[in-house]
């Protein structure tokens, strides 16, 4: 059991920029940065439920339900875009209070036209909305902050522009990845801080080419992996339940390096990728990290820090609550080794590589671009976020899906995108008329056995 007072820790951060920069993904300290507001203003934060709740209000609570992603694949891939469940699934029932506020914000967003197409986003607008309190000046100057920084740091571009090569090296000295899903049937990601080694690590990258990844993976997971998760467990699913394993952490561990590789990422996540944690469970804390914690706790966002579970080493019952055992590495106490790729963390194991299931993401995000994103003329179908050919080892193909040489045939621009769909709709057609040619052959079939169980009869009657 976890030592009295160790969960729930509640930490608070004033008021301005740095305010929006307290999430966690992983271990993202913000060390010897900003202080408190020095504003008179004291404003007490507002708890969220967890962001999926937002989505949340029509689901059947203990209602049983059968096999999720074999009974949605058991429908034909044009059904789906006809029917309203999937949309169901990936975007949930919206609150109509929040849904009158997100669309005043957006209103606002667009009048200033600080809006771009591809941006035009419910749950974006939502997530920067919820990170300042549904303040809509606020939230206004951290979208357009956003909007800069993608710019600026060529978010869009990233997937054909950045090749992350050294990933296995990176992955030895920096143990980090993505593992299956909690009970609720969100993401799990999981950081063995103990083990990394900041020295081998600069040895196989840099940190701008460590931070980059970082984005990469980030862009994935909201591309892809919420998307995928959503699909399995027949909900919306926005937000990740994190393990951070300090075992052996404390103050020596953070050096100037490290202080500036945490904070640089601790940014990204919480000023550009706001509300997408749900849970983060820090293991191992021994006297080491609670010393740097208490150092750490005081400039952080009271609302993210309610979300923090720091427990000592007996933690694996806290754990199992939220993630089943099937889910969880041996080196966490659970049941999963993932021998077949190298280890756990090394697996990306999740919905997300189950063929089939990205197949119909793939079709989601090229209808949302043909159904009014693409009105500037800028649409991005290739992305590395959305693998070429599923892939189990994550590694870069070179090979087309049927879907993507549809999909990709030609360029980016809007016209190619309503031709990849023309191509998709023909497809299915010609798998509808083969459907019915079926369905007629086995009608002939059937009356040809009538006629001829009748022959059989009447060859078998006694002759008068």
């Amino acid at each position: 059991m976890a030592e009295p007072g160790d969960r729930d820790v509640i930490i608070g951060r004033g008021d301005g920029e740095e305010e929006s920069c307290s999430g966690f993904q992983g271990l993202r300290f913000d060390i010897g940065g900003g202080s408190s507001s020095s504003s008179g203003k004291s404003r007490t934060k507002s708890f969220h439920p967890p962001i999926e709740t937002h989505w949340d209000l029509n689901s059947a609570a203990g209602k049983k339900t059968s096999s999720p992603i074999k009974s949605l694949l058991s429908y034909p891939l044009m059904k789906f875009r006809k029917t309203k469940s999937l949309i169901m699934i990936l975007e949930g029932a919206r609150d109509p209070k929040d849904k009158q506020i997100v669309e005043s914000f957006r209103q606002m967003l667009l009048r200033e036209g600080l809006l771009p197409p591809k941006h035009d986003d419910y749950h974006t607008l939502l997530r920067f909305l919820r990170m300042r309190d549904f303040d809509m000046l606020k939230s206004k100057e951290m979208f357009q902050n956003y909007l800069k920084w993608r710019k600026d740091f060529r978010v869009d571009v990233l997937s054909k522009e950045f090749n992350f090569t050294e990933y296995d090296e990176v992955k030895k000295c920096y143990p980090h990845g993505y593992h299956g899903v909690d009970r609720y049937g969100r993401p799990v990601y999981i950081e063995r801080i103990g083990m990394v080694d900041l020295n081998k690590l600069g040895q196989v990258t840099t940190f701008e080419r460590f931070i980059k990844h970082h984005v990469s993976e980030q862009e994935k997971t909201l591309k892809v992996r919420f998307p995928a998760c959503s699909l399995a467990a027949k909900r919306h699913i926005a937000s990740t339940t994190s393990i951070l394993d300090v075992n052996g952490v404390g103050i020596s561990n953070f050096s100037k390096p490290a202080r500036y590789l945490f904070m640089e990422i601790q940014k990204i996540d919480s000023c550009y990728y706001p509300e997408t944690l749900n849970q983060l469970f820090i293991i191992n804390a021994g006297s080491g990290f609670r010393m740097l914690w208490k150092a750490v706790k005081t400039f952080l966002d009271v609302r993210t820090v309610a979300k923090i579970h720091v427990l000592g080493f007996n933690y694996l019952s806290v754990l199992l609550e939220a993630i089943d055992s099937s889910n969880l590495p041996t080196f966490l106490g659970g049941n999963c080794t993932c021998s077949d790729y190298g280890g756990c963390l090394m697996s990306d194991r999740g919905p997300w590589k189950n063929p089939e299931v990205l197949e119909m993401i793939q079709v989601v995000n090229l209808r949302e671009e043909i159904d009014g994103k693409s009105e500037d003329g800028d649409v991005d179908i290739e992305d590395s976020s959305m693998p070429k050919k599923v892939d189990m080892q994550n590694k870069d193909g070179n090979s087309l899906s049927l879907l993507e040489e549809a999909a990709c045939a030609g360029s980016d621009s809007a016209c190619s995108c309503r031709l990849a769909l023309q191509k998709i709709d023909c497809l299915e057609a010609s798998l509808g008329d083969i459907k019915n040619k079926i369905k007629t052959l086995e009608d002939v079939l059937q009356d040809t056995k009538m006629a001829l169980i009748e022959h059989a009869q009447h060859e078998e009657r006694p002759k008068m």
